[in-house]
């Protein structure tokens, strides 16, 4: 075993325990905190695959953008910030579902593979991936800044009960008697 796989299955590792503190915890923001610290981790494991332009893409569109409108959404909305007693549920279905279905893809990737060695295509360059991306795929990466952007609209007006309101009083006025 090298230094790489060593550090590979370390990553995955701080990667799974983060993902079980993010659905297991009752703090909504530590939630968040957590979902960074697993997405980091498998940022860090596409690092050591020598996957750097995946690694980056990684960090900053889902450390980067998504983490911080899922914490933006909690702070607009006035979400409960501490301990919520409507988290706490019976984990015993979720462990039970979640557990058997890495069996049944692990099993899924013995059976595909069998321990034997896949020869990898030619590594791609940043340049050919950056071309591919802003030749074919500009659209779909547009139409998701739009819906993002509207998210974040969606979540101020939520947050602003004043909004919407006809007549004075819709602008922080008090109503004439």
């Amino acid at each position: 075993m090298t230094g790489a796989d060593v550090l590979l299955v370390a990553l995955g590792a701080v990667a799974v325990g983060a993902g079980v503190l993010v659905v297991t915890t009752k703090h909504l923001v530590r939630a968040g905190l957590y979902l960074v610290v697993c997405l980091g981790a498998l940022a860090g494991d596409y690092l050591v695959l020598t996957a750097e332009l995946v690694a980056w893409v990684q960090v900053l569109i889902y450390v980067g953008a998504v983490v911080v409108l899922l914490l933006f959404a909690v702070m607009l909305t006035r979400a409960p910030i501490g301990a919520s007693d409507d988290l706490d549920r019976p984990g015993w279905p979720a462990a039970l579902i979640g557990g058997g279905s890495g069996l049944g893809l692990a099993a899924l990737l013995v059976d595909a593979y069998r321990w034997t060695a896949v020869d990898l295509p030619e590594a791609g360059t940043a340049e050919r991936i950056g071309g591919e991306i802003f030749r074919s795929w500009v659209l779909p990466f547009e139409v998701l800044s739009v819906l993002l952007l509207a998210a974040l609209v969606g979540a101020v007006v939520l947050s602003r009960p004043d909004i919407g309101r006809s007549g004075p009083a819709g602008r922080g006025m008090e109503a004439p008697r």
